[in-house]
């Protein structure tokens, strides 16, 4: 093996086993920050051995291991283990337990994160890096903050989970219901920065942090079998993912829904998520977000070409949807649909007015240059796509945004 084959696989085990081995070290050690450091001084010791050494047959194994020894000599140094009971047992390996859907270590170790002690945004950002592996300045980039300031921000949390004595566990029952809300949010940001990563020096889609979103959500769906939410949720995330096959050309250009090819979606992701829908339907019960939402995309994965899209339906649900979630996003994605019924003139004069909260998200300035490329105003079209351009960090995205606005000549 080449050493550019082993630094790919480095970097594809760094995806898959991250969030274990740091939920192991967590678990064993009660110290989340103990078991980041070890975790990231293992994965370092990888990238200096294993070009010489070969990959090892089990390298979540061998990760694990060598992190373990990291923690234990860095307690050791810093004298927290004093006791010789408690140092006797760390020589030894701590037996693995059996993972159920409570016992599945990533599971606790996001409920820490997300615990409600913390301010949202450190609970995403905090479950970004020790769940989802994300470096500091990638998170910096999704919060568009400083670097520094988003390292002290998830170095904060870390010391307040371990001041707190926060526990390191799937709440009770009896208190899940009351968590679970705040989970949910945290794992549908995580997974939007798989569908679509903010930053500009890494991949345009996180496939690992999709994937792990759609595991964890499952895992709560288990919880909370009857939680119209947590269905939603996964409804969601299931018909986003289906389409995620045919969202980049070979050139790595972001393809719009419109121009996908639907051939080419997972069809048992698609009759998943369509059967979630249909059941929280039946249940007769109002829907919040996430059920609507999936809703939403239910619509869209029905239509077999983009001209049968039924977006009658698609204004009703957003209007249902912006009563539920009146923020200015929500606005500007129902703009959108209206454009598809009403014409781009009647859905820029929404969008226009979504101008003075929306100015800095990049999504808000391609829909406006849309709109205007539809109504032959090429050259405040050009302008828009230039905002959108400026604005945009994931790579397949600045991609497409500059085709379409080179198009205009």
């Amino acid at each position: 093996m080449s050493e550019r084959d082993v630094h790919e696989t480095i970097t594809q085990v760094h995806r898959a086993e991250w969030a274990r081995v740091v939920a192991s070290l967590a678990r064993r050690f009660g110290d989340l920050d103990v078991a980041e450091e070890a975790a990231a001084e293992a994965f370092a010791t990888a990238v200096e051995r294993w070009p010489v050494d070969g990959v090892p047959p089990n390298p979540g194994a061998w990760l694990t291991t060598t992190a373990n020894r990291r923690a234990i000599d860095r307690l050791r140094r810093e004298s927290k283990r004093g006791d010789k009971q408690k140092e006797a047992q760390m020589e030894y390996d701590v037996p693995p337990e059996p993972l159920g859907a409570v016992d599945d270590e990533r599971l606790r170790l996001i409920f820490t994160c997300c615990h409600p002690a913390l301010a949202l945004e450190t609970r995403v950002a905090l479950t970004l890096r020790l769940v989802g592996g994300l470096t500091v300045p990638e998170i910096a980039r999704a919060f568009l903050v400083q670097e520094t300031a988003m390292g002290q921000r998830i170095t904060r949390a870390k010391a307040k989970i371990k001041a707190a004595r926060i526990p390191y566990r799937v709440p009770a029952a009896e208190d899940l219901p009351a968590r679970v809300s705040g989970v949910l949010a945290v794992l549908f940001l995580v997974f939007n920065e798989g569908y679509l990563a903010t930053g500009p020096d890494t991949d345009p889609v996180r496939h690992d942090l999709t994937a792990e979103a759609i595991r964890l959500t499952r895992l709560i769906r288990g919880l909370l079998p009857d939680d119209g939410e947590v269905a939603g949720l996964l409804a969601l995330m299931l018909l986003t993912e289906a389409r995620r096959p045919a969202r980049l050309s070979a050139n790595g250009e972001l393809v719009s829904l419109d121009q996908q090819d639907r051939g080419a979606w997972d069809a048992a992701m698609i009759a998943e998520g369509h059967r979630l829908v249909r059941e929280r339907l039946a249940a007769g019960v109002a829907p919040g977000r996430y059920q609507i939402l999936a809703a939403i995309n239910a619509v869209h994965t029905s239509a077999r070409d983009v001209r049968d899209t039924d977006w009658s339906q698609i204004i009703a649900l957003y209007n249902q949807l912006i009563r539920v979630d009146p923020t200015p996003i929500v606005a500007l994605n129902r703009a959108i649909a209206v454009a598809e019924l009403d014409g781009p003139e009647v859905a820029l004069a929404a969008v226009d007015g979504l101008g003075d909260k929306l100015a800095g998200y990049h999504a808000y300035h391609a829909t406006r240059a849309d709109l205007l490329r539809r109504m032959g105003l090429s050259q405040e079209s050009r302008a828009a796509y230039g905002k959108a351009i400026e604005l945009a960090g994931n790579t397949a995205e600045v991609a497409y945004l500059t085709r379409r606005r080179d198009q205009l000549g």
